[in-house]
């Protein structure tokens, strides 16, 4: 691995850790607030996904035609921004959706700077070392910002915007590398070019289909579990939930780990395997009644999640990065998964707001998530297909 990597994996770190703690402190705000309604976790989630998707045609761009290590410190400094509203009490769905479009900047620069800094034949490895960091910051950033938060609301703010700085200085350190010049005419249009070239071929479209499963089934469960452990676990406050979502993150770091052995760029067809497991898992979980149990539930769900979206990660980047250009593909597979998790939240809002029973929903989410993988690997070949797209002229 280059020396490059460092400086952002302890970027990325900090500002993930930031980006869970943020979260939590707003759901600690909710839960101690006494006006606001059930539904209002899952408004909030999904008005940061508002921000992806909206974004998404420009983002990629964004990324690409500016020095990917510039466009991270932007992004911060946006983030940082929605926390300071937060702070001073703006509307919490306002301030939540400018972290929002922070982070919607930030995603297509963090993943499309990977290829660049380790290559075609290390880039699984590096996805995997950015998703395991990346998993530990939202362990950790879940835990200690829920306690915080518990124990000080302004205080947990204040320290989220700091993280946020501190991740905008240290990617000072990454090389300033722009890697295509701006093309003519209309980026909307050209946006939803890219979409029908990346849905051209089944591996491409897998991929982006594959990314945009995951996210949708991990956003759910978030949502879920905040209504699901209260009634089904008798948990309290912001820290128990987070606690039980360790589990889930450590499932996700060991799965990380252990992918680039079990599934290489050329094998992607078996990353619709884990997916199978993880849907299965998620029925586990709505079986559970007591906390192990519970917890195991969500540390399988973990590592089979983390086994499916690495290799499905690294494969977006390196089709991006030889046809429309990896930070381009990066704003797509954040429009897809995104506008995937905005439905599947949104959904779940309208249920929550309808009074539908949170062991339901785990279980309908379970068999959503099989049925879906059925769907998107369908007529994916093994081998024989060839394996990149032509670059954009």
């Amino acid at each position: 691995m280059t020396k490059h990597i460092y400086p952002l994996l302890i970027a990325q770190f900090l500002s993930a850790f930031a980006d869970n703690a943020i979260l939590f402190t707003v759901i600690a705000l909710v839960m101690q607030s006494t006006q606001l309604p059930s539904w209002y976790v899952p408004a909030l989630q999904s008005v940061f996904l508002v921000a992806f998707v909206l974004l998404a045609p420009w983002v990629g761009g964004f990324a690409d035609h500016h020095a990917k290590s510039r466009v991270l410190i932007v992004a911060n400094l946006i983030k940082a921004s929605g926390a300071g509203l937060l702070l001073i009490d703006v509307e919490p769905l306002l301030a939540y959706c400018l972290v929002g479009a922070g982070a919607a900047i930030y995603s297509p620069a963090k993943y499309g700077i990977l290829p660049e800094l380790a290559g075609h034949d290390l880039l699984v490895k590096a996805n995997s070392w950015i998703e395991g960091s990346t998993i530990l910051a939202i362990l950790l950033g879940m835990v200690v910002g829920a306690k915080v938060a518990d124990h000080s609301i302004t205080w947990a703010l204040c320290g989220t915007i700091a993280l946020f700085l501190i991740s905008a200085l240290v990617t000072l350190l990454l090389p300033v590398r722009v890697s295509l010049s701006k093309p003519p005419g209309s980026t909307l249009l050209r946006f939803f070019r890219q979409i029908g070239r990346f849905f051209d071929t089944p591996r491409s479209r897998f991929s982006m289909l594959g990314a945009s499963l995951f996210w949708a089934a991990a956003a759910t469960i978030r949502v879920i579990i905040i209504a699901w452990a209260p009634l089904v676990l008798m948990s309290k406050n912001a820290s128990e939930i987070a606690e039980l979502t360790l589990f889930l993150a450590i499932g996700i770091i060991v799965g990380s780990a252990l992918v680039p052995r079990l599934i290489p760029l050329d094998r992607l067809r078996r990353a619709r395997l884990p997916a199978y497991l993880m849907g299965l898992f998620i029925i586990g979980l709505s079986f559970t009644d007591a906390l192990w149990p519970a917890r195991l539930a969500l540390f399988l769900i973990g590592m089979a999640g983390g086994m499916f979206i690495v290799p499905i990660n690294a494969a977006l980047q390196d089709l991006g990065q030889h046809s429309i250009g990896s930070g381009g593909a990066v704003a797509l597979q954040g429009f897809f998964q995104n506008l995937t998790m905005l439905i599947a939240v949104g959904s779940y809002t309208y249920a929550s707001s309808r009074h539908a029973d949170p062991v339901l929903a785990l279980l309908t989410l379970g068999i959503l998530v099989i049925i879906a993988t059925f769907l998107v690997s369908w007529h994916l070949p093994d081998n024989s297909e060839p394996y990149r797209l032509h670059r954009e002229n």
